[in-house]
């Protein structure tokens, strides 16, 4: 197969939520389980960082990796979707995923996948991981890519999760109310892993204390600790500042 067969076989002989909407999104975390095992699990060959919301969690997993990268750790980054091309989603240290990689690994697990039907986007999760684990990345960063509770991200145990600010967004998997969608959000803290939220909404915060409560999960408001302070000199006499 070339590059572009490559390509052409992801997104037309597998449903990708993007092109045919619901009939794309397959819940659950067998399938990726299954396609993790099945490859060796290689998500727990490194560490990792989870992080999910509704805006800002992209630009986070970037600036996150870039953080990582600059103090001198071998990182991998996770996100969806791409803006060019494809292999934008995965990186190492800043470089996109070699398309050779991509080409051998698709023709080395095509069978398996043809026989066991997954999602476009739990393919892409299982290779992700693959690739983390052979270029030994010291670290991952892995953004969600809808949801959390049983998004195929789901199934690694993060050093800890980052949980951005929450508004409506895929209110027909999600729920239609803001609690509905953190409670989906929430889905990724596990079990002593500490979670951070980015920002205290009082709608949403209940569910991410609750949850914590339930998992034992150390929790922080970011914003209750910590402010961001960006100092911008517009002209000699002035100062713009920006509070996050």
């Amino acid at each position: 197969m070339t590059y572009q067969q490559t390509l052409d076989y992801l997104y037309q002989q597998l449903p990708m939520f993007q092109r045919v909407g619901e009939a794309g999104y397959k819940p659950g975390l067998e399938r990726t389980e299954a396609l993790a095992a099945a490859m060796g699990n290689p998500e727990r060959t490194f560490r990792s960082v989870h992080v999910a919301g509704t805006n800002g969690k992209g630009s986070s997993s970037n600036l996150l990796a870039a953080v990582l990268q600059a103090a001198g750790y071998k990182v991998g980054l996770y996100t969806s979707p791409h803006l060019k091309e494809f292999t934008e989603r995965i990186k190492v240290n800043g470089q996109d995923l070699a398309p050779d990689y991509l080409v051998a690994w698709v023709e080395r697990w095509r069978g398996y996948f043809e026989e066991v039907q997954p999602s476009f986007f739990e393919m892409c999760v299982a290779l992700a991981f693959s690739y983390f684990a052979e270029q030994q990345v010291d670290i991952a960063v892995v953004e969600v890519g809808l949801g959390g509770r049983l998004d195929s991200t789901n199934i690694i145990r993060p050093l800890v999760s980052l949980i951005t600010n929450i508004s409506f967004d895929h209110q027909n998997l999600l729920g239609n109310t803001l609690p509905q969608i953190a409670g989906e959000k929430a889905g990724i803290i596990k079990p002593g892993v500490p979670a951070i939220i980015s920002q205290t909404q009082p709608e949403v915060a209940p569910v991410f204390e609750q949850k914590a409560r339930q998992e034992g999960a150390p929790l922080l408001f970011a914003d209750a600790h910590y402010r961001a302070e960006l100092l911008h000199e517009a002209t000699p006499r002035t100062t713009r500042k920006c509070y996050t």
